[in-house]
């Protein structure tokens, strides 16, 4: 039995199933009428005065889709933490008696950053303008979310002067692969500090890099050895 109602006045009908899709007139207000399928999901919703209204059914919670189950959380990677321990292991053991390089770590368990210090000559502006000596420098060092995959960040905290280093910025990205030792990053910072190492092609500082040209013969400022004992 099909049960339905006018969609004008509202007046309840009953028919038999054979009579679905077939047209007539509603007796009470003449509007034409089409005897819904027994399956169209279509209700009468009766008031309490009587009067009745047609509403397209909510499906059932049991038939109603479901959203899609949530992902599980993605695990944290532990590859940056065991590559923050190993350096800190590799850089106590390298520098641990050097009077050349102090490193010290100043935040993060394992650390995350580093200020180093180096007992070496270098440059820095003098009150003319021209570079003189300066025999310790201070370095920040910090390893941020993407490391090893990006290059450390790494800034002077003392002044310099120096083709490829500004006061908030020391050029080594152009050098850094993910599998390179935070050891050998310290060792190539101390070499650009003493002029062992420098680029006057895409300087950072070009008064620094045309200095650098000019004065080529007397470079570098230092010839100390940097490198530490080999660590695995």
């Amino acid at each position: 039995m099909i049960k339905f109602a006018c969609n004008q006045c509202g007046k309840r009908f009953s028919m038999a199933d054979e009579f679905a899709g077939r047209k007539g007139k509603c007796k009470q207000c003449g509007a034409t009428l089409t005897v819904p399928s027994p399956t169209q999901d279509k209700i009468v919703i009766e008031f309490q005065d009587g009067s009745s209204k047609p509403r397209t059914a909510v499906p059932s919670p049991s038939t109603a889709t479901s959203p899609a189950p949530l992902a599980p959380p993605r695990p944290r990677s532990s590859v940056r933490p065991k590559r923050l321990e190993a350096d800190f292991t590799q850089v106590q053991a390298a520098f641990a008696g050097s009077s050349v390089v102090h490193v010290e770590p100043v935040q993060g368990n394992p650390p995350e950053t580093y200020h180093v210090h180096y007992n070496v000559k270098g440059l820095v502006r003098g009150p003319n303008g021209q570079p003189v000596l300066r025999d310790q420098h201070s370095v920040e060092i910090v390893l941020t979310r993407d490391y090893p995959r990006q290059s450390p960040k790494c800034k002077m905290l003392t002044p310099i002067f120096h083709p490829n280093i500004e006061p908030a910025m020391i050029c080594v990205g152009d050098h850094w692969t993910a599998g390179e030792r935070l050891v050998d990053l310290i060792v190539r910072i101390g070499e650009m500090i003493t002029y062992q190492a420098y680029n006057i092609k895409s300087p950072l500082d070009g008064e620094a890099a045309m200095w650098a040209d000019i004065n080529r013969d007397h470079l570098p400022i230092d010839n100390c050895n940097i490198h530490p004992a080999d660590v695995s």
